[in-house]
């Protein structure tokens, strides 16, 4: 049996981190997808879908750190059903996603908080597979395919003191 999701959004809240007894971090937000269509009659409609995301480990520290409401993401994870108990005594349930690989796409610039201000290439972090209580990530860079008309050059960022030990790529 296969489970994957994959995701494209904003992220509809700020992270939310907690940490448990033995130090390990997990993280929560939701994001936002949207899907464009056109009805039978030939009408454009949206259609907006909000999906609670889970962090784990050294992931959820770099979310909470480098993303904000508004942040554009691609998620990568498995469908996880929640069940509880209400205060009224009902059961209840709903799908999350755990996410296992995480992209941040915003650029320096754009709408996001400070989710796109890392220099504009795309960083992939991935959450540990076997375990969440591992906490170190690989990081895969990928390179913009090259354009053929020129661009605009980048604007400039200004520059901030920031020791590089802390710096997670």
């Amino acid at each position: 049996m296969y489970n994957r999701v994959i995701l494209v959004g904003n992220l509809t809240r700020d992270v939310e981190i907690r940490y448990t007894p033995s130090g390990s971090a997990i993280g929560k937000v939701g994001i936002a997808t949207n899907r464009r269509f056109k009805t039978a009659n030939g009408e454009q409609r949206d259609e907006t879908m909000f999906i609670d995301l889970t962090f784990f480990g050294r992931t959820a520290e770099i979310a909470n750190q480098y993303l904000r409401k508004g942040s554009k993401v691609l998620v990568e994870g498995r469908l996880v059903l929640e069940q509880w108990t209400a205060q009224d005594g009902s059961k209840r349930s709903k799908h999350s996603v755990t996410v296992d690989n995480l992209q941040m796409l915003d650029r320096p610039g754009e709408t996001g908080g400070t989710g796109g201000g890392y220099g504009g290439a795309e960083r992939s972090y991935d959450a540990p597979s076997a375990s969440p209580r591992q906490s170190a990530p690989s990081e895969s860079y990928r390179q913009p395919a090259p354009a053929s008309a020129p661009q605009p050059p980048e604007p400039s960022v200004p520059e901030i003191d920031i020791d590089e030990e802390e710096i997670p790529f």
